[in-house]
């Protein structure tokens, strides 16, 4: 988490936050190349599912020959469809495991390589008439987890418990997140739980959207999901590190200071054996997503792009640049 704060503060120097200008003008348009033809398949996180989606709509109208399937289930299911060779993109909105990239060493003899694509803020939603001002992470932990590690001193179960009065003082908060396959899962569980547990009245969902239905049908909800899947039906609740601390608004204002305490990067993982060069079906997307034009399509997805200098970095780790 340390690392991400340190590149989004270095970021903010680096590129305008205002809403109609989030792309690095550095960034250079992708360039059409001859010759690109070939089915792709990408298999992994639902938080990138319509980002995926978006990229190989991007990436088709330049070359009609290519056809891409995408399959977003999680993204524990990456890096199984990476080691088998099912997938030639795995989509994670967090990073490999220890385990997850052993395994896959195991049988290449060489590591996966994560590409930092986009940044989201995972947040933390109720419902659009929910009048709650502000949530530290302590009490976000109180509200989702029956383990408590940040130490709040008493479980929270009724809005009251925030210091909601007249009909949201006595009423259940009802929990919505996501299924045990979910990379946001598993971020929520580490860096808003310090690893704790879940509780067992969760509503788990099988994706982001469902979420975000979930707690714009229910009044008395709250629900965690990326920012791309904010809709007018609820509200991203600001949040603070601290108790008593200063709350922070999950927008463009905050998304490269490292103020906002759920910040992420999003990955796109590879197959790459280092020295080697990739087949040009591959090359070309990930060009394509580093690009102007592919950075474009985060912010139309509603998230936050990368600037050219971590673009670069990312296209040096599979010898583009």
């Amino acid at each position: 988490m340390k690392k991400i704060i340190a590149s989004l503060c270095v970021m903010a120097v680096a590129v305008s936050v205002s809403a109609s200008d989030l792309v690095d003008k550095a960034l250079e348009p992708y360039k059409k190349v001859k010759g690109v033809t070939g089915n792709i398949k990408s298999v992994g996180s639902d938080t990138m599912n319509n980002l995926m989606t978006l990229w190989a709509e991007k990436y088709m109208s330049s070359y009609p020959n290519v056809k891409i399937e995408i399959e977003g289930k999680g993204s524990s299911t990456a890096p199984a469809a990476l080691i088998s060779g099912t997938a030639h993109f795995g989509p994670m909105s967090r990073e490999m495991k220890g385990k997850e990239i052993d395994d896959f060493e195991k049988k290449y003899g060489y590591k996966p390589t994560g590409l930092r694509t986009s940044i989201d803020m995972l947040a933390v939603y109720v419902n659009k008439d929910n009048p709650v001002k502000c949530l530290s992470m302590e009490e976000v932990d109180a509200i989702f987890s029956k383990t408590r590690k940040r130490g709040y001193p008493k479980d929270i179960t009724k809005w009251g418990d925030l210091g909601l009065t007249g009909e949201w003082a006595d009423k259940p908060i009802s929990l919505y997140g996501r299924n045990s396959a979910s990379g946001t899962y598993g971020y929520f569980k580490e860096h808003v739980f310090n690893n704790g547990d879940y509780k067992d009245s969760v509503k788990e969902q099988p994706g982001s959207s469902s979420v975000v239905q979930g707690v714009t049908s229910d009044k008395y909800a709250i629900g965690y999901s990326g920012i791309g899947y904010k809709t007018a039906g609820v509200r991203a609740v600001p949040l603070s590190a601290k108790k008593d601390g200063k709350c922070i608004e999950a927008d463009a204002a905050h998304a490269y200071t490292g103020e906002y305490p759920l910040a992420r990067f999003l990955y796109v993982y590879v197959n790459y054996k280092p020295g080697s060069t990739l087949d040009p079906l591959r090359a070309e997307f990930i060009k394509m997503i580093f690009s102007k034009n592919g950075q474009e399509v985060v912010v139309k997805d509603g998230y936050f792009p990368i600037t050219k200098k971590i673009a670069d970095v990312e296209l040096a780790k599979v010898g583009l640049k």
